[in-house]
């Protein structure tokens, strides 16, 4: 990122891990961390970044969990940088320890052997159930490197299909859980996305503009600035060492979010939400369009066992809040919500 002096200072192999340690800008936290560690299968290694906790030496608020959604990475959602600042800098300046995962096929993890191969030749790649266990491969290593027995998960649009079924699968390691913009059960039919049929598709920069400001309201401004945009396309762009080989540019990503957003829509749901222990938070905008609010009511109503349930609507927000003007208010919820100052 422009914003980051990217000094590498160290790399090395511990126990098959690769880790670099890199330089942030002042106001940002001290050191950013970047692990590649056995995802799954094992042989397909997955990108972490880490922030500790910034400022001067405290007691960590707890471990936290970026996970992002179907077409871009984390480099372009919780760790990118608007005017110098991110979602993981405003976290780590609060007191959290801060990790992001790219699941395998996005970013800098290590991309399916199947993408190389042609995009019909094989099923979806990255389905939720594939997902779920990169996601547990983090967890065990976090918290074996930070010694502690829980972490608390952000998971965006798509991703809240994985990080939930995680929550199910393995309750103890969860200490809270964020659904930002989750997708939910609909029972609807209608003709099946082509690319859900197919290994992988291709996610042009235009394909993005058209997406995010096609959420807006016709008759209201646009709330993602114009200037942010200009970096978030580029930089997007250069999330795929291959984009450049393609006219138009275009990034290549897992195509199983399609396959698993088509099956929830069409009545089959990859997880039961029943099975969820921890407190949880819904959040979305007021002009989420995938997140509907028929939409967080059933899963509100479905997380039967959550200790705590939140459903939060933001005002003037999209399904890509966190690139958009209310982007604070998101901050300010979910950091209140992880404070844990309700019990």
């Amino acid at each position: 990122m422009n914003h980051i002096i990217r000094t590498h200072l160290a790399s090395r192999f511990l126990l098959g891990v690769i880790m670099t340690i890199t330089a942030g800008t002042a106001g940002a936290a001290a050191r950013e961390e970047h692990f590649r560690i056995p995802g799954y299968p094992a042989s397909v290694r997955v990108f972490l970044r880490h922030q500790p906790p910034a400022g001067a030496p405290v007691r960590s608020k707890g471990s936290v969990l970026f996970v992002h959604g179907a077409s871009f990475p984390s480099a372009l959602a919780a760790a990118f940088k608007f005017d110098g600042h991110s979602w993981m800098d405003d976290l780590s300046e609060a007191g959290f320890d801060v990790w992001a995962l790219d699941f395998a096929g996005y970013g800098e993890s290590d991309r399916y052997p199947e993408m190389s191969q042609p995009a019909t030749a094989n099923r979806p790649l990255g389905r939720t159930d594939v997902a779920s266990k990169q996601i547990a491969r983090a967890v065990t290593f976090i918290c074996e490197r930070q010694k502690t027995s829980r972490v608390s998960i952000i998971a965006h649009s798509w991703g809240t299909l994985p990080a939930g079924l995680y929550a199910t699968q393995e309750p103890g390691r969860i200490e809270r859980l964020v659904l930002f913009g989750p997708l939910t059960l609909r029972n609807e039919t209608g003709p099946s996305k082509s690319e859900a049929e197919t290994a992988y598709r291709y996610v042009t920069e235009e394909a993005q503009h058209a997406r995010f400001y096609g959420y807006v309201p016709s008759d209201q401004a646009p709330v993602m600035e114009n200037r942010h945009f200009d970096v978030w396309g580029p930089a997007y762009l250069s999330s795929d060492p291959t984009s450049s080989t393609r006219t138009p540019r275009s990034v290549k990503v897992p195509a199983g979010p399609l396959a698993d957003a088509d099956e929830a829509w069409a009545g089959k749901f990859l997880y039961d939400p029943a099975k969820i222990e921890a407190p949880t938070l819904i959040i979305r905008g007021e002009w989420d369009i995938v997140t509907r609010n028929d939409d967080a009511h059933w899963l509100y109503q479905a997380l039967r066992s959550a200790r705590i349930k939140r459903d939060v609507l933001i005002s003037r927000g999209t399904h890509v809040m966190h690139l958009e003007r209310s982007r604070f208010q998101l901050y300010r919820e979910v950091q209140t919500f992880l404070e844990a100052n309700d019990q």
